[in-house]
């Protein structure tokens, strides 16, 4: 098992939390190389941590990669482990890792993992992150196997986040609200492939309808090729189709939650 441990948490910055967890992993396993992907997610937001895994996921090398966003921490939900990719991932069954997995071309085996000696003791119910999770991928890349952690689990009894919708229709890409980032941009499920096929190109307007509203958006190769305070459409470092306000936050203009229906038809050169 490769050396290479991920971790991506709600956790934040001002506490300790995150140091603890590296602080497990060096302790059982000292060549362990841990890459922070994400400790900003808001608290308890599975759907944020789930696009910002599986969006970080092509530039990370294979191995064993955490996820901690359990707004249901203290409840009785199962921790899992999941072989997906030449990776595993470990975190709660609450669908956290459920978009990574098809990112990864799908799970091949799950375990439960209820494997105590891998554990910390005495295990805190609201802290699985350092007790449980920082040890069993410290066991993982000093040797042990997947199959070590616990019971196999059907694929079929994972719980997984519904994935996002898009559709091209005539004349009109129909979409979600994906994600909203740090900056207040609007991540949208509808990919720059699709706004070819409409022929929307870099330089034309988009038309987006958001409910009763609609708006007409500059589509521009970037936030800064328009004025601050201004509106604008590009494609994000995802291939997705993101608005953005130059030097503001989209996703207060807009008010468009994650999840929020979205529509984008050409309306024309800019």
């Amino acid at each position: 098992m490769t050396s290479v441990i991920t971790l991506l948490t709600d956790y934040g910055l001002e506490d300790g939390f995150v140091a603890s967890c590296h602080g497990v992993i060096i302790g059982i396993t000292p060549e362990a190389r841990i890459i922070d992907v994400c400790h900003l997610v808001p608290a308890g937001d599975i759907r944020r941590g789930a696009a910002i895994l599986a969006q970080t996921l092509p530039y990370l090398p294979a191995g064993v990669h955490i996820a901690a966003v359990d707004p249901a921490a203290a409840s009785a939900r199962r921790s899992i482990a999941v072989e997906a990719g030449g990776r595993v991932f470990i975190g709660p069954d609450n669908g956290l890792l459920s978009w990574a997995l098809l990112a990864s071309g799908g799970a091949r085996a799950a375990y439960e993992i209820t494997n105590e000696e891998l554990f910390l003791t005495p295990v805190s119910p609201t802290f699985h992150g350092r007790d449980v999770y920082a040890p069993v991928a410290a066991h993982l890349c000093a040797g042990r196997k997947p199959a070590d952690l616990g019971p196999e689990i059907g694929l079929d009894r994972l719980l997984s986040l519904p994935a996002p919708t898009a559709r091209l229709g005539e004349g009109a890409a129909e979409g979600e609200v994906l994600s909203l980032d740090r900056y207040g941009n609007v991540q949208l499920s509808v990919t720059a492939d699709d706004l070819v096929t409409l022929g929307v190109r870099v330089g034309d307007s988009l038309a987006v309808s958001m409910g009763r509203r609609q708006i007409t958006v500059p589509f521009r190769d970037t936030y800064a090729a328009v004025p601050p305070g201004n509106l604008v459409a590009f494609t994000d470092s995802a291939g997705l189709v993101a608005l953005a306000v130059n030097s503001g936050d989209a996703a207060q203009r807009l008010g468009l939650p994650p999840g929020a229906h979205v529509r984008l038809a050409r309306a024309g050169n800019g």
